[in-house]
């Protein structure tokens, strides 16, 4: 029954719940600050003065509580809101500055930071506050705990105490946490302009890609525009305007002739056929008929020379026909001059892309360090090739570096920065391409070192990746002999192309690192070699 009381006393009469965050009104009831809260922005919304729910005092003291103070409020200020400051746990009471001055300074009366949350501070079985830690248990107990309760005898310290050994024991992990802090603070700023770079670098780049297409459309555009002039040009050239008029006149001049010999041929009177025939066409039929009559008169003297006589004029006299109405000579256009320009136009634009810088910069040229290859191998005179020798060339100054090994390194080293070159391998044999630190071991191939970053060529046309002994087979089976390697030392990045058509990406390395780093060159087996390309 008692408990039915105190629930009904620490309950709010609007949600019928235990309170939470209690706030009080001038007139001494107790709400939830939520509950309060909705009630009188209900009541300011219907222009209502603000009145408790309960008693219905009004009272412009009321204030919502988002205007109040802290939220906790002095339990013995009844007809105003007074932020508390302190909590008796012994009292269950919030106080005011004032009413703490006031309060008992007895030990029993422990003073807390200000808090609605009171029952677990005190102890569930003797319902006192808690003073101890017992440390066998790792509970928090009452003193009626530590004597008759299950705690007695048990190894107990007061609470001030195991909070000071706890506050000590977080200061340690502080002081292992704050420099971690810091680095990973560190490691963002890092990111944070790493970032910063990639997203200018991403800028530049894509700025550099437009003006290359940019460059491309203008001259596709220049040289479309050439071409449609030239044909344009060609074809003003060659109108062929007049030669149609001049054969639409004669064809008339012909239509006209056609329908009068109709006209005399379908005449009745004889002697007007004869008498326009000799004045209008006379030399013509003349010409006809004295070879007609002149072809009989031949024909019974001369025999078979006659015959051979009649058939050359008769072809004569068809060719003559023939070339009357031959159509004229006219051109054509320069189909092979149009194809010419427009290849040698797209072979000028491909040319310039090919040339197109990586990474805006010019490749790195680089030669091959005498004084850094093995026994086996023999360099050029112009330091770029490196060629398998079966005869040992006893590069003594070299002997502490690779000993027996055929391989190489550069005489440029590169400790930051982007930078790439080119090479090309031979055909037969086998041969690695890559990167090395200086430092590298004297009996350890490359590749098999954690020193080296390589690729390997090898039966003809396949290509592995290889470093510290891991090696990995690539899908892609060589199509081309000339290898692009493209560094990015800050960014811990090695990657290596196939320069075919088009240009193939192999593989990337990813690392961190920590030295100097050489081009590194392998070659094995008879005839092989490999070349670095201007």
């Amino acid at each position: 029954m008692a408990a039915a009381d105190l629930r009904d006393e620490l309950s709010c009469s609007i949600c019928l719940s235990i309170y939470t965050d209690p706030v009080s009104l001038p007139c001494g009831h107790y709400f939830c600050r939520g509950c309060i809260g909705r009630v009188l922005h209900l009541q300011k919304e219907m222009d209502e003065g603000p009145s408790c729910p309960e008693c219905r005092e009004t009272d412009k003291r009321i204030l919502e509580p988002e205007q109040d103070g802290p939220g906790i409020f002095c339990t013995f200020c009844i007809h105003s809101t007074v932020a508390a400051v302190k909590t008796c746990l012994h009292c269950e009471a919030s106080l005011c500055d004032a009413h703490v001055r006031g309060h008992s300074k007895s030990a029993e009366h422990v003073l807390s930071e200000p808090t609605t949350s009171l029952r677990n501070r005190k102890c569930s079985v003797h319902h006192k506050i808690l003073e101890y830690h017992c440390c066998e248990d790792g509970a928090f107990i009452c003193a009626s705990c530590c004597l008759a309760g299950g705690h007695r005898g048990h190894r107990v310290e007061l609470l001030s105490e195991a909070s000071e050994k706890k506050k000590e024991k977080l200061r340690k992990v502080l002081e292992k946490l704050s420099p971690e802090r810091e680095e990973t603070e560190r490691g963002a700023q890092r990111l944070q302009e790493r970032r910063r770079e990639l997203e200018e670098k991403a800028a530049i780049e894509t700025e550099r890609v437009t003006a290359l297409f940019r460059g491309i459309r203008e001259e596709l555009e220049a040289l479309e525009k050439r071409l449609l002039s030239d044909i344009s040009r060609q074809k003003e050239e060659l109108t062929l305007t007049e030669l149609i008029q001049q054969l639409e006149i004669k064809k008339g001049e012909l239509s006209r002739e056609i329908r009068h010999i109709e006209e005399l041929c379908n005449m009745a009177d004889p002697l007007t056929v004869l008498q326009e025939q000799w004045e209008s066409h006379g030399a013509a039929f003349c010409g006809a008929e004295e070879a007609e009559n002149g072809g009989r008169e031949r024909e019974g003297t001369e025999g078979s020379d006659t015959e051979g006589r009649e058939g050359t004029e008769g072809a004569d006299t068809e060719d003559r026909e023939r070339e009357g109405i031959k159509d004229p000579a006219v051109g054509d256009l320069d189909l092979g001059g149009i194809s010419e320009t427009l290849l040698t136009g797209l072979a000028g634009i491909v040319t310039r892309v090919k040339g197109w810088k990586i990474y805006g910069q010019e490749a790195t040229d680089l030669l091959l360090d005498i004084k850094m290859v093995g026994d086996s191998v023999s360099v050029s005179g112009d330091s770029k090739t490196l060629s398998y020798s079966v005869t040992e060339q006893c590069n003594l100054q070299t002997a502490e570096l690779f000993h027996i090994f055929p391989q190489a390194l550069s005489t440029r080293s590169f400790p930051s920065g982007r930078h790439y070159w080119e090479v090309e391998g031979s055909e037969s044999g086998e041969w690695w391409v890559g990167v090395a630190y200086p430092s590298t071991k004297k009996n350890i191939c490359s590749g098999y070192d954690k020193k080296y970053w390589c690729l390997y060529r090898w039966d003809s046309n396949q290509y592995s990746v290889i470093h510290d002994s891991i090696v990995t087979i690539l899908t892609h089976r060589a199509s081309c002999r000339r290898i692009r390697i493209s560094l990015d030392y800050e960014a811990g990045r090695l990657s290596f192309y196939e320069l075919s058509e088009p240009i193939r990406h192999l593989h990337t390395f990813t690392a961190k690192f920590t030295e100097p780093l050489h081009a590194a060159f392998w070659v094995g087996g008879t005839n092989a070699w490999v070349r670095l390309i201007n």
